[in-house]
């Protein structure tokens, strides 16, 4: 019986309408309606729940009128099937609704009603944009989605619960005082118009209140999730009391905000009981009077009495569910501040699947700037061959991991287009782009899974022994099989802490690399792929890197040109000296980057080892064991500042016997 409740809804179902839409009912109504047969059922339970209970009082009063009228020696046999249908009903009928209000409320809608919410809101969320989460808080992000399930559920269920049955059990409360005698429904429609006005007067206050509460906690586990995040910053600065500043200032305003709501509580909850007591005095003394003068029977007395007790403890109950709503719908009205948000970046109606084959890169005429007036590129062109490798080199900010970030559609362009293999990614889905491009970034951030799961990620359905053999490619293979988390799992079953932290960095690059190894995706960008790593592991990974680009389209960032000197432009050869490629100033500090990457045949003068080269030529600087040399290619020209750093893009060429270099 209990699972037959509980599969009623699945809350993992894919959702057939996957944004929520941004207005307060239509919110509403875009989850109940997935579930609206379970509230209709919910409904009439309750109708059957609030006659019951109304009924209850009536029973009393008929029984002190059959024990004032009818003589014992004939009570049962004239009372029997009154007294029947009371028993059945208090025994059987009662207990039977009540069951079936559990199934509903508790094996039907509690969990799976609102683990639906949570699952669509994440669904919905976890499509947004990379900027959209780059603006705020994870811990405020996932809070919202985590309280706005249970609060739109206990939100719907409340007022069914206690709104509707209040009707009900106010209308039918009239009605049976009614049949009395009129006077004696005097007290309950005074009642009843005090207590809307309560209502009306403190709910919505208690609503913003509410919101504003809701979201100084969000605030407040933003800030706390923040520092647990960021723990080592904290134990490496030795800043715990700016910490706790930082907490308590959320605190405190939380704190304040919780306070302001309950004084309104305090408040309201005192009036109430001050119109409760003038309910009960009123009614019994009209009750009273009534009898006094012969107008109702003595069992009209045993009626209102309970009756008017019972609607004064109902109403309590009332009036803190109503309450509870309304801070539910504050909850419920923050967390769509989020939840709600349309996609920033989508998918063309008739957006295809990228299909890769040669790997060709082009930016044509590309503008770009976060939305500022100040662009970071501008008119940029760049075209990358098939299977070429190159180098982006520079300082921070001059825009090497923003032509990264364009070419994986991270943001939509301002102007131009980029294109691979002659498709402009506009029209393509975004799954599929991100599908043909394999990354290793600088910051490495494993997933709190195990080993396996992570290497995994970059092809879920690659079988155990292809894992392996990335993992041993990315020479992970050599502290897999020493791992051993806090519940005892090891090796590859070893989970590695959040955002990886059980590992060292190097640790965590070589298990990305090895991802990006399985994964095997024609186009390849390296964003500092080896900065973690020791000179006797990078220089043994370097093989399997270069394994791993060959025939590949392969994009690599550094901000000095030695990180890169054996990488995309080719490996060093064992010679005294050696010719990089063309490099072109591309960006100056503070200045977007202008124009095509269309770098003219340029002569540079021979250079020996450890020898000067002409301003703006190359100059060999040594590796590895002497016999390679790197380079180190200058702008063309220093800035208006005289700085000489600038953003080079550097090419594999072949070096030509009248020493001019090209592309």
């Amino acid at each position: 019986m209990f699972r037959r409740f509980e599969t009623t809804l699945n809350p993992t179902d894919e959702p057939e309408r996957p944004q929520p839409p941004s207005g307060l009912l239509a919110f509403y109504w875009h989850f109940a309606r997935q579930a609206k047969c379970l509230l209709i059922a919910l409904f009439v339970i309750e109708l059957f729940v609030a006659l019951f209970d109304t009924a209850v009082p009536w029973f009393m009063g008929r029984i002190v009128s059959f024990v004032s009228k009818v003589a014992p020696d004939h009570f049962l046999g004239t009372t029997w099937p009154w007294l029947v249908g009371m028993a059945l009903t208090v025994l059987i009928a009662r207990p039977g609704i009540v069951l079936a209000r559990y199934l509903v409320t508790n094996q039907a809608i509690a969990a799976p009603f609102s683990n639906l919410i949570r699952w669509q809101s994440h669904w919905h969320v976890v499509r947004q944009s990379w900027a959209f989460f780059q603006n705020d808080f994870a811990g405020r992000i996932s809070n919202r989605v985590m309280q706005t399930g249970p609060a739109l559920r206990e939100s719907l269920v409340a007022s069914v619960t206690a709104v509707w049955y209040i009707v009900v059990y106010g209308t039918t409360a009239v009605v049976m005082t009614a049949a009395a005698d009129w006077w004696l429904t005097l007290p309950i429609l005074v009642w009843f118009a005090g207590y809307v006005a309560l209502l009306i007067y403190f709910v919505p206050r208690l609503r913003d209140r509410s919101k504003l509460t809701s979201e100084a906690r969000s605030l407040m586990m933003g800030r706390i999730v923040d520092s647990y995040t960021n723990i080592l910053t904290v134990k490496l600065f030795a800043r715990p009391r700016d910490e706790d500043d930082y907490v308590r200032d959320s605190v405190e305003h939380h704190t304040e905000r919780f306070l302001a709501g309950q004084r309104l509580i305090t408040a309201f909850g005192t009036i109430l009981a001050v119109l409760n007591a003038l309910l009960v005095f009123a009614a019994g003394a009209l009750a009273l009077l009534l009898w006094r003068f012969g107008k109702v029977e003595v069992g009209a007395i045993a009626m209102v009495l309970p009756l008017a007790f019972q609607l004064t403890n109902m109403s309590r109950w009332i009036a803190f569910s109503v309450t509870d709503i309304f801070e539910q719908v504050g909850v419920v009205q923050e967390g769509m501040m989020t939840i709600a948000q349309p996609l920033r970046l989508t998918d063309r109606p008739d957006a295809r699947a990228l299909a890769v084959g040669a790997g060709a890169i082009a930016f044509e005429n590309v503008r770009f700037g976060y939305g500022r007036e100040a662009g970071v590129l501008d008119a940029f062109s760049l075209a990358i061959k098939p299977g070429e490798k190159i180098g982006l080199v520079g300082r921070s900010g001059a825009g090497k991991s923003t032509v990264v970030n364009l070419l994986l559609r991270f943001f939509d362009l301002e102007g131009g287009r980029i294109a691979i293999d002659g498709q402009d990614i506009a029209g393509m889905t975004q799954e599929s782009l991100r599908a043909q491009i394999s990354m290793v970034t600088q910051d490495t951030s494993l997933l709190h899974r195990s080993i396996r799961d992570n290497i995994r990620y970059g092809r879920p359905e690659a079988p155990e022994d292809e894992i392996q053999t990335a993992a041993r490619l990315a020479h992970a293979d050599e502290f897999i099989a020493d791992l051993e988390d806090w519940r005892g799992r090891r090796g590859f079953d070893a989970h590695v802490g959040e955002r990886g932290v059980k590992l060292s960095g190097g640790q965590r690059q070589r298990v990305a690399i090895a991802r990006v190894i399985l994964k095997n995706a024609p186009i390849l960008v390296l964003d500092e792929a080896t900065s973690a790593l020791d000179s006797e592991v990078e220089a043994a990974i370097q093989a399997s890197l270069d394994t791993l680009m060959a025939g590949k389209t392969v994009i690599a960032i550094a901000h000095r040109l030695s990180t890169i000197a054996h990488g995309p432009p080719g490996r060093a050869r064992p010679r005294a000296h050696r010719r990089a490629g063309y490099a072109r100033r591309a960006v100056a500090p503070r200045r977007p980057l202008r124009g095509p990457v269309e770098a003219p045949v340029r002569r540079l003068h021979r250079c020996r080892a450890g020898g000067k080269g002409r301003r703006g030529g190359v100059m060999p600087l040594p590796h590895g064991d002497g016999r390679r040399a790197a380079t180190r290619l200058e702008p063309w020209a220093p800035d208006a500042s005289g700085a000489a750093s600038a953003t080079l893009i550097l090419r594999a060429c072949r070096r030509k016997r009248d020493d001019r270099l090209s592309g």
